[in-house]
Protein backbone atom coordinates (compact mmCIF):
# COMPACT_ATOMS: atom_id res chain seq x y z
CA UNK A 1 0.00 0.00 0.00
CA UNK A 2 1.40 3.37 -1.07
CA UNK A 3 0.49 6.54 0.83
CA UNK A 4 1.65 9.99 -0.26
CA UNK A 5 1.79 12.67 2.41
CA UNK A 6 1.95 16.21 1.09
CA UNK A 7 0.72 19.76 1.58
CA UNK A 8 -2.93 20.75 1.06
CA UNK A 9 -4.60 21.48 -2.26
CA UNK A 10 -5.01 24.95 -3.74
CA UNK A 11 -6.59 26.39 -6.89
CA UNK A 12 -7.78 22.94 -7.94
CA UNK A 13 -4.32 21.33 -7.76
CA UNK A 14 -3.66 18.33 -5.56
CA UNK A 15 -0.74 20.00 -3.78
CA UNK A 16 0.23 23.66 -3.46
CA UNK A 17 3.90 22.63 -3.30
CA UNK A 18 5.64 21.69 -6.57
CA UNK A 19 7.56 18.77 -5.09
CA UNK A 20 4.44 17.07 -3.77
CA UNK A 21 2.58 17.67 -7.04
CA UNK A 22 5.58 16.21 -8.87
CA UNK A 23 5.27 12.93 -6.93
CA UNK A 24 1.49 12.91 -7.37
CA UNK A 25 1.91 13.30 -11.15
CA UNK A 26 4.53 10.55 -11.28
CA UNK A 27 2.26 8.13 -9.41
CA UNK A 28 -0.59 8.90 -11.82
CA UNK A 29 1.60 8.47 -14.91
CA UNK A 30 2.97 5.22 -13.52
CA UNK A 31 -0.53 3.88 -12.87
CA UNK A 32 0.31 3.00 -9.29
CA UNK A 33 -2.63 2.92 -6.85
CA UNK A 34 -2.05 5.14 -3.85
CA UNK A 35 -3.73 7.05 -1.05
CA UNK A 36 -3.11 10.78 -0.85
CA UNK A 37 -3.14 12.41 2.58
CA UNK A 38 -2.81 16.17 2.96
CA UNK A 39 -0.97 17.30 6.07
CA UNK A 40 0.85 20.28 7.52
CA UNK A 41 2.54 18.46 10.37
CA UNK A 42 6.02 17.39 9.25
CA UNK A 43 7.04 15.66 12.49
CA UNK A 44 6.71 12.17 10.97
CA UNK A 45 8.49 13.13 7.74
CA UNK A 46 12.11 12.19 7.06
CA UNK A 47 14.22 15.31 7.63
CA UNK A 48 11.03 17.13 8.66
CA UNK A 49 10.07 17.86 5.04
CA UNK A 50 7.09 17.21 2.80
CA UNK A 51 6.33 15.33 0.66
CA UNK A 52 7.09 11.86 1.93
CA UNK A 53 5.88 8.43 0.95
CA UNK A 54 5.03 5.33 2.95
CA UNK A 55 5.29 2.16 0.86
CA UNK A 56 4.39 -0.84 3.00
CA UNK A 57 7.04 -0.70 5.75
CA UNK A 58 9.31 1.86 4.07
CA UNK A 59 9.16 5.62 4.58
CA UNK A 60 10.93 7.74 1.97
CA UNK A 61 11.45 11.49 1.88
CA UNK A 62 12.64 13.84 -0.90
CA UNK A 63 10.75 13.83 -4.19
CA UNK A 64 13.66 12.52 -6.28
CA UNK A 65 14.38 9.75 -3.79
CA UNK A 66 10.68 8.84 -3.75
CA UNK A 67 10.57 8.56 -7.54
CA UNK A 68 13.79 6.53 -7.63
CA UNK A 69 12.31 4.17 -5.03
CA UNK A 70 9.06 3.77 -6.98
CA UNK A 71 10.87 3.09 -10.25
CA UNK A 72 13.02 0.42 -8.60
CA UNK A 73 10.49 -1.33 -6.39
CA UNK A 74 7.52 -1.25 -8.76
CA UNK A 75 9.38 -1.63 -12.07
CA UNK A 76 8.05 1.64 -13.47
CA UNK A 77 9.35 1.94 -17.03
CA UNK A 78 8.67 5.60 -17.81
CA UNK A 79 12.37 6.30 -18.31
CA UNK A 80 13.46 2.99 -19.83
CA UNK A 81 13.73 4.35 -23.38
CA UNK A 82 15.78 7.44 -22.51
CA UNK A 83 19.20 7.83 -24.07
CA UNK A 84 22.28 8.64 -22.02
CA UNK A 85 22.08 12.28 -23.10
CA UNK A 86 18.40 12.46 -22.12
CA UNK A 87 19.22 11.03 -18.70
CA UNK A 88 21.83 13.75 -18.25
CA UNK A 89 19.29 16.37 -19.32
CA UNK A 90 16.86 14.92 -16.78
CA UNK A 91 19.35 15.67 -14.01
CA UNK A 92 20.08 19.18 -15.26
CA UNK A 93 16.40 20.06 -15.66
CA UNK A 94 15.55 18.81 -12.17
CA UNK A 95 18.35 20.95 -10.74
CA UNK A 96 17.01 23.95 -12.67
CA UNK A 97 13.56 23.30 -11.20
CA UNK A 98 15.07 23.09 -7.72
CA UNK A 99 16.40 26.61 -8.26
CA UNK A 100 13.07 27.81 -9.67
CA UNK A 101 11.42 26.65 -6.44
CA UNK A 102 12.98 29.52 -4.50
CA UNK A 103 11.61 32.14 -6.89
CA UNK A 104 8.15 30.55 -6.83
CA UNK A 105 8.17 30.47 -3.05
CA UNK A 106 9.44 34.06 -2.89
CA UNK A 107 6.49 35.19 -5.03
CA UNK A 108 4.01 33.70 -2.57
CA UNK A 109 5.48 34.42 0.83
CA UNK A 110 7.95 37.27 0.42
CA UNK A 111 6.58 39.66 -2.20
CA UNK A 112 4.09 42.02 -0.54
CA UNK A 113 2.22 42.40 -3.83
CA UNK A 114 1.19 38.75 -3.97
CA UNK A 115 1.36 37.52 -0.38
CA UNK A 116 -2.17 38.75 0.52
CA UNK A 117 -3.69 36.82 -2.39
CA UNK A 118 -1.82 33.64 -1.52
CA UNK A 119 -2.67 33.98 2.19
CA UNK A 120 -6.35 34.63 1.52
CA UNK A 121 -6.61 31.75 -0.95
CA UNK A 122 -5.14 29.35 1.61
CA UNK A 123 -7.45 30.57 4.37
CA UNK A 124 -10.51 30.41 2.11
CA UNK A 125 -9.88 26.83 1.03
CA UNK A 126 -8.47 25.72 4.39
CA UNK A 127 -10.19 27.76 7.13
CA UNK A 128 -8.60 25.54 9.78
CA UNK A 129 -5.24 27.17 9.02
CA UNK A 130 -5.04 30.12 11.41
CA UNK A 131 -3.74 33.57 10.62
CA UNK A 132 -1.05 33.27 13.29
CA UNK A 133 0.20 30.01 11.78
CA UNK A 134 0.51 31.61 8.36
CA UNK A 135 2.33 34.63 9.71
CA UNK A 136 4.69 32.31 11.55
CA UNK A 137 5.32 30.37 8.35
CA UNK A 138 5.97 33.61 6.50
CA UNK A 139 8.52 34.72 9.07
CA UNK A 140 10.22 31.32 8.87
CA UNK A 141 10.36 31.57 5.06
CA UNK A 142 11.91 35.04 5.25
CA UNK A 143 14.80 33.46 7.15
CA UNK A 144 15.11 30.64 4.62
CA UNK A 145 15.25 33.12 1.75
CA UNK A 146 17.93 35.18 3.46
CA UNK A 147 20.15 32.18 4.09
CA UNK A 148 19.57 30.74 0.61
CA UNK A 149 20.23 34.11 -1.01
CA UNK A 150 17.02 34.86 -2.92
CA UNK A 151 15.84 37.00 0.00
CA UNK A 152 18.78 39.36 -0.58
CA UNK A 153 17.60 40.10 -4.14
CA UNK A 154 15.31 42.88 -5.27
CA UNK A 155 12.06 41.49 -6.73
CA UNK A 156 12.99 42.22 -10.36
CA UNK A 157 16.29 40.36 -9.98
CA UNK A 158 14.60 37.41 -8.26
CA UNK A 159 11.98 37.07 -10.99
CA UNK A 160 14.57 37.44 -13.76
CA UNK A 161 16.28 34.36 -12.34
CA UNK A 162 13.06 32.34 -12.40
CA UNK A 163 12.08 33.55 -15.86
CA UNK A 164 15.48 32.53 -17.23
CA UNK A 165 14.88 29.01 -15.93
CA UNK A 166 11.39 28.88 -17.46
CA UNK A 167 12.74 30.16 -20.78
CA UNK A 168 15.41 27.47 -20.92
CA UNK A 169 12.86 24.75 -20.17
CA UNK A 170 10.42 26.12 -22.76
CA UNK A 171 13.20 26.03 -25.35
CA UNK A 172 13.96 22.40 -24.52
CA UNK A 173 10.28 21.45 -24.78
CA UNK A 174 10.09 22.96 -28.26
CA UNK A 175 7.05 21.36 -29.94
CA UNK A 176 6.61 18.72 -27.23
CA UNK A 177 4.16 17.70 -26.12
CA UNK A 178 6.52 16.14 -23.59
CA UNK A 179 10.16 16.76 -22.83
CA UNK A 180 11.50 13.80 -24.79
CA UNK A 181 8.79 13.27 -27.40
CA UNK A 182 5.29 11.90 -27.59
CA UNK A 183 5.35 9.97 -24.30
CA UNK A 184 5.91 11.41 -20.82
CA UNK A 185 8.93 10.50 -18.72
CA UNK A 186 9.50 11.16 -15.04
CA UNK A 187 10.95 14.59 -15.86
CA UNK A 188 7.54 15.58 -17.17
CA UNK A 189 6.04 14.89 -13.76
CA UNK A 190 8.65 17.22 -12.25
CA UNK A 191 8.02 19.92 -14.83
CA UNK A 192 4.26 19.70 -14.33
CA UNK A 193 4.64 20.01 -10.56
CA UNK A 194 6.30 23.39 -11.01
CA UNK A 195 4.60 24.94 -14.04
CA UNK A 196 1.10 23.93 -12.94
CA UNK A 197 1.80 25.58 -9.58
CA UNK A 198 2.42 28.80 -11.48
CA UNK A 199 0.00 28.64 -14.40
CA UNK A 200 -3.16 27.49 -12.61
CA UNK A 201 -2.82 29.91 -9.70
CA UNK A 202 -5.17 32.86 -9.79
CA UNK A 203 -2.25 35.14 -8.87
CA UNK A 204 -0.67 37.10 -11.70
CA UNK A 205 2.98 37.04 -10.72
CA UNK A 206 5.74 37.81 -13.25
CA UNK A 207 6.31 34.05 -13.46
CA UNK A 208 2.72 33.41 -14.52
CA UNK A 209 2.82 36.32 -16.97
CA UNK A 210 5.87 34.73 -18.59
CA UNK A 211 4.34 31.23 -18.76
CA UNK A 212 1.34 32.77 -20.55
CA UNK A 213 3.66 33.82 -23.38
CA UNK A 214 5.15 30.33 -23.84
CA UNK A 215 2.69 27.98 -25.48
CA UNK A 216 4.92 24.95 -24.97
CA UNK A 217 4.69 25.32 -21.19
CA UNK A 218 0.92 25.82 -21.21
CA UNK A 219 0.39 22.92 -23.61
CA UNK A 220 2.59 20.69 -21.49
CA UNK A 221 0.31 21.28 -18.50
CA UNK A 222 -2.73 20.32 -20.55
CA UNK A 223 -1.06 17.24 -22.05
CA UNK A 224 0.01 16.05 -18.61
CA UNK A 225 -3.45 16.49 -17.18
CA UNK A 226 -4.97 14.53 -20.04
CA UNK A 227 -2.46 11.69 -19.47
CA UNK A 228 -3.44 11.67 -15.81
CA UNK A 229 -7.11 11.36 -16.74
CA UNK A 230 -7.99 14.89 -15.73
CA UNK A 231 -9.60 17.88 -17.42
CA UNK A 232 -7.19 20.16 -19.27
CA UNK A 233 -7.68 22.81 -16.58
CA UNK A 234 -8.46 22.22 -12.88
Amino acid sequence: MITLYSYPQLFGLEDNNPFGLKVFAFLKLAGLPFEHRHVLDTSAAPRGQLPYLVDDDETIGDSDAIIAHLKSKHAVGLDDALSAVQRDLDVLIRRTLDDLYWVMSYSRWRDDRYWPQFRDALRTQHPDIGADALEGARKYNFERYRYQGIGRCEPDAAYARGIASLQAIANLLDDGPFMFGDSPASIDAALYGFVANIWFYDIDTPLKDFVATRGSLVEHCGAMRERMGQSVTP
